[in-house]
């Protein structure tokens, strides 16, 4: 990689009129939450995890029929969270106040930690994805957050995937633009001069971005030939870019604490995400760098229309099931490896 021009912005952003409300990037900040403690560890995540300064969304898996559940093999040391943002401050802020078609999750992703401790498989389903949720019927994923909390939207993942999920995180929109600058801005790489025609442009080449070039940089899509998919994409190179400087600088004790102060802040868990498994995991995974960590979106076939007139994702089950199949038997790692060229994994280089 080229050394960072921090000569000048990266970014000639243009705002004019009122600022409208930046939930793309935003919603990528509970899974670096999560990646994050794994990777920091040590004192400063116990620290604040000890302080409470992180919310509870109680215990969602209360709620669901343990005999609906996906089964796991014994002796499997795998862990798998489901890691949404949400389109309302409530969701993480205060759990609490949770009420039903209050909000919908504008971001889910399946996090899967290998059991040896090697790799991390991130997963990002796409919102309108359109699966069938139970009781519901068929309707666009997101939608299951809205209809019954974090139980329903658990449920609604582990039937479609048929991976077992162990824990559940939710952020709030607040801690973005907080979050990079607390490390001191992120470095992205822009391979070629975009713009969206109006408020946001870029120049190539590799830029040490600030926490609101940076999320200039992850909500663009006017301009990107893939619109909301390329999207998607621009959102993960921006999570790897925050787990490089975290894993480049965890030994800066002040730095880190910091960042996790902001994470702290930012995300709420369920109730056995707790300081004893958070040291277990980060004990089991210390070895993980940003390198072991691959992005990937779920595999899908192209966008549709609802019978009652959505606009919807179709998920392409013929690769989808395979790839799912592979994290429920923790064998992903190997399976995106082999696959890879038939898969939405996240290249080196990002539009």
């Amino acid at each position: 990689m080229s050394e960072p021009d921090t000569s000048s912005s990266p970014a000639a952003v243009r705002r004019h009129g009122r600022r409208r409300t930046a939930s793309g990037p935003r919603r990528a900040l509970a899974v670096i939450g999560v990646l994050a403690l794994v990777l920091v560890g040590g004192a400063a995540g116990a620290a604040w995890w000890l302080k409470g300064s992180i919310g509870s969304v109680g215990d969602p898996f209360a709620q669901i029929d343990e005999s609906t559940r996906p089964q796991v093999a014994a002796g499997d040391e795998a862990v798998n969270f489901l890691v949404l943002g949400s389109d309302s401050r409530i969701s993480a802020g205060d759990p609490s106040q949770w009420e039903a078609g209050a909000q919908r999750t504008d971001a889910i992703m399946l996090v899967h930690l290998a059991g040896d401790g090697r790799s991390a498989q991130v997963v990002s389903i796409p919102r309108d994805s359109w699966v069938p949720i139970p009781g519901h019927g068929e309707a666009k994923i997101n939608a299951a957050f809205s209809y019954g909390g974090p139980a329903l939207m658990i449920e609604t993942v582990e039937q479609l995937t048929g991976v077992r999920i162990h824990h559940f995180a939710v952020t709030d929109f607040d801690s973005f633009v907080r979050m990079t600058d607390a490390l001191g801005g992120v470095e992205i790489t822009v391979p070629e001069d975009v713009s969206d025609g109006g408020e946001v442009s870029f120049t190539a080449g590799t830029h040490l971005m600030d926490g609101q070039e940076a999320l200039a940089y992850a909500r663009q899509r006017h301009g990107l030939a893939g619109g909301d998919f390329d999207r998607v994409q621009r959102q993960q190179n921006w999570m790897r870019a925050i787990m490089a400087k975290v894993n480049d600088n965890r030994s800066d004790v002040g730095m880190m604490t910091g960042f996790v102060r902001t994470v702290s802040q930012s995300v709420a868990t369920d109730d056995g995400l707790n300081l004893s498994t958070m040291t277990d995991l980060f004990m089991g995974a210390r070895g993980l760098g940003a390198d072991d960590v691959t992005f990937l979106t779920a595999p899908y076939s192209g966008t549709g229309r609802s019978d009652d007139g959505q606009s919807i994702v179709v998920l392409d089950r013929a690769r989808f099931d395979p790839l799912m199949a592979a994290i429920a038997e923790d064998r992903s790692a190997q399976y995106v490896a082999d696959n890879a060229e038939n898969l939405e994994v996240l290249g080196s280089t990002v539009r």
